[in-house]
């Protein structure tokens, strides 16, 4: 049909081929009779047809088959390059888009074939960037963003920078027709109520739930949750589509800055002076955007210039188009770890407060902004704002009576990040009667099945830990109710899992949340929590959470098996014999964070039950020594299989010492790094124990365990004994000769240290 003289046939039947080849690419790649050995060749036949609707089909056809490499494809790379290159100046903006996209595509899947007119395709996509057409100007923006994910990106762009950077932040300026969508002109909206579309569906974060981060010192999340929220500082313009030009140029800018760092300085230095003091607030707005947005990458260049700029981006938040003071707050949010660290608070106290006044603001984007930037400031100035705690409650607290239900969320985030900056200087009882009320009345007005309860339950979990004792008022009926939300979920998966056409599933975020808040509960009280626990079913229901086939419940059921382990072992104690298989089932380590988790409490459950724990052994060693071998384990769970087998030899020394040789090598890598702490100092004792047992298996790697016994600064003096004592037995064994022949393979600093402070 594509060869018929009736255009109306040729049309349609390109129609169809376009959603054929969209759907089913995999398909026809596959298919044994080999479809695209014709379809490529004929789809390429008309990019040069006379009508633009036909050739706008043809390339978007050959585009579905470029990121997967298509054999058929790969055999007519260079007609389908000429024949892109023809139709690069094509009046149609729908050909434009197609070409643009066909060459960020090229770019990931087959750079090679790109690179001998690398300089031609830069040019091209710089006019395609400011193309008229916004559609076509975003897919060209994208190019940049996947150029800077190249090896070749520096070099091939430097001599572009100077052209290139001007187009990017032209990109940044709002168009009118954003304004009007944003509803730029409305000045003061905070008591417009705001509509439930208006909110995004939030995903609840775990917060609290990766455990032991050594490292880090307790924190938010293992090494595979990186942060996707965007952090282009564009999450403003939620009332647009999510993703647009000024968005894209913005994000290229900062991708960029991260490759050329301060090399980048003497293109945008210019173009910032130009258009930070520009008289017309839409280019003034993108400029605060883009000095924003170069900000991770080129920090170090910036800082002599952060003197002048910081003031200047603080006087900004008094700007009166609510549109520059929002992305003011984004901006200065990216550069506040610079006024943090500098001594005297000079910047960092009206950084502070004018920030604390854009949180009070009577416009709700500039709310919501400053409450975000309010969030980034407490996560890097931690106790640093203890001075101001007054000040600062004072304005959260004022908040919750001003702002609708989307800012209400944030603020429930910039509450708990604060709680868990401060941590127990927030266990003031001023600070205490300002805080608790507020959150106690929206606790007590929403109800169970309302996902608003999910930032809620966070922020109380971070307070409840950071208050301790403080909490101890409030913790009854919060206690109760996420027992019953957990309970309510698991009976409702029950209902649904038995009988689906009259329950529907059951939304396991109010199991996950609340799993989290009872964990902030159990380590922020501790002991306290006992009796809350001796009254109530949370064993049988963690037994449930424990085999939920949920990845993310599991986890933070393992979480609160561990905390609450630690705050009242007594009531845990008589379900080890059930919990110990299941934990065991659970170190599987293609699933990080479950078994990391998993991993940690079983340490937790090894120190409290001691000797008896000799009977589980073989449920789990095996996998752990499995794990601490295992190439490319992220780090946090390399340290924490390598504290729960320490620990586990500390308590059953005689059932683990014999397989020491198989991990010693590992186990001292992992633990090298660790700050001195308690559980750096249960596992060393533990290995003290086996290596005590069993000599023998440390021989082959003695020189690995003389270094993991330098990284402590600091060991308690029967542990520093213990070293003492196992380096100078090996000293004997050896004899005088050997020892000094094996110390001469020490790096300087190792032997030094060992000298000093063990006198080998």
């Amino acid at each position: 049909m594509l060869d018929s003289a009736d255009y109306n046939v040729c049309e349609g039947a390109f129609g169809a081929l376009q959603k054929i080849c969209e759907d089913s690419a995999e398909f026809l790649e596959k298919s044994a009779d080999r479809p695209l050995d014709t379809l490529i060749p004929k789809f390429l036949q008309f990019f040069k047809h006379s009508s633009s609707k036909i050739r706008s089909h043809a390339i978007a056809c050959v585009n579905q088959f470029i990121i997967s490499k298509t054999q058929a494809l790969m055999a007519n790379i260079d007609a389908f390059l000429q024949n892109l290159f023809h139709l690069a100046m094509d009046d149609d903006p729908d050909v434009r888009k197609n070409v643009c996209r066909a060459l960020v595509m090229l770019l990931d899947a087959h750079i090679s074939s790109l690179i001998p007119h690398m300089h031609n395709i830069i040019e091209y996509m710089m006019i395609r960037t400011q193309d008229p057409d916004e559609n076509v100007a975003l897919e060209a923006c994208e190019f940049w963003l996947s150029l800077a994910e190249h090896p070749i990106c520096k070099e091939a762009l430097k001599p572009h920078l100077p052209k290139l950077i001007p187009i990017l932040v032209r990109g940044m300026k709002y168009s009118e027709i954003d304004i009007i969508l944003l509803k730029g002109d409305v000045e003061e909206d905070e008591s417009v109520p705001d509509r439930s579309e208006d909110i995004k569906p939030r995903f609840h974060k775990s917060r609290h739930t990766i455990r032991h981060e050594p490292m880090e010192n307790g924190g938010s999340g293992g090494e595979e949750f990186a942060d996707d929220e965007s952090d282009d500082g564009l999450d403003d313009d939620s009332s647009l589509s999510d993703w647009n030009l000024r968005k894209c140029s913005a994000a290229a800018l900062d991708v960029l800055a991260n490759v050329f760092r301060e090399d980048m300085l003497p293109v945008i230095l210019p173009i910032l002076k130009e258009t930070l003091f520009h008289q017309e607030w839409e280019i003034r707005e993108s400029g605060i955007l883009a000095l924003g947005a170069i900000a991770e990458g080129c920090m170090n260049g910036m800082t002599q210039h952060l003197p002048e700029l910081i003031p200047y981006l603080i006087s900004c938040l008094q700007d009166k188009k609510a549109l520059v003071r929002s992305i003011t707050c984004w901006t200065l949010s990216r550069y506040c770890h610079w006024a943090v660290v500098l001594p005297d608070h000079t910047y960092l106290k009206p950084l502070m407060y004018e920030l604390l006044k854009c949180v009070l603001d009577s416009n709700k984007r500039v709310q919501e902004a400053a409450c975000s930037a309010f969030a980034t400031l407490e996560e890097e100035a931690c106790t640093e704002l203890v001075p101001y705690l007054a000040d600062i409650l004072k304005t959260l607290v004022f908040a919750f009576k001003k702002y609708q239900a989307k800012n209400l969320l944030i603020l429930y985030d910039a509450i708990g990040t604060l709680a868990d900056s401060v941590g127990n200087y927030l266990n003031k009882e001023e600070y205490i009667q300002m805080l608790m009320p507020p959150l106690i009345e929206k606790w007590n007005v929403l109800k169970d099945e309302d996902k608003d309860l999910f930032p809620l339950l966070e922020c109380l979990s971070s307070v409840a830990t950071a208050l301790q004792s403080g909490f101890l008022p409030y913790c009854g009926p919060v206690y109760q109710r996420c027992v019953s939300l957990v309970e309510q979920t698991l009976n409702q998966t029950m209902a649904h899992a038995q009988n689906p056409g009259q329950f529907e599933a059951a939304d396991k975020d109010f199991m996950i949340v609340s799993l989290d808040l009872l964990s902030g509960l159990a380590e922020g009280l501790n002991g306290h929590v006992g009796q809350l626990v001796q009254q109530s079913n949370i064993m049988q229901l963690l037994y449930q959470a424990m085999q939920d086939p949920m990845p993310e419940v599991r986890q933070s059921s393992f979480a609160l098996l561990g905390d609450l382990t630690k705050a009242c072992f007594q009531y845990v104690a008589p379900c080890i014999s059930e919990f110990m298989p299941i934990l065991g089932q659970n170190l599987n380590p293609e699933l990080i964070s479950v078994c990391n988790n998993a991993t940690w409490a079983i340490g937790e459950i090894s120190v409290k039950l001691g000797p008896e724990m000799r009977v589980y052994i073989n449920l789990v060693l095996n996998d752990l020594i499995f794990i601490i071998n295992k190439p490319n384990t992220p780090k946090t769970l390399l340290e924490n299989t390598a504290i729960t087998i320490g620990r586990l030899g500390y308590v059953c020394p005689n059932e683990v010492a014999p397989l020491l040789q198989q991990f010693i090598r590992q186990w001292c890598i992992s633990l090298r790094n660790i700050r001195d702490n308690e559980e750096k100092d249960s596992a060393f004792r533990g290995v003290c124990n086996m290596i005590s047992v069993n000599p023998g298996g440390v021989v082959e790697d003695f020189i690995f365990f003389c270094d993991a016994i330098a990284s402590w600064i600091n060991p308690k003096q029967d542990l520093k004994e213990m070293f003492h004592k196992i380096l100078h037995c090996f000293k004997e064994q050896v004899g005088e000769d050997n020892w000094k022949r094996f110390t001469e393979q020490f790096p300087p600093p190792l032997k030094e240290r060992l000298s000093q402070h063990y006198g080998v």
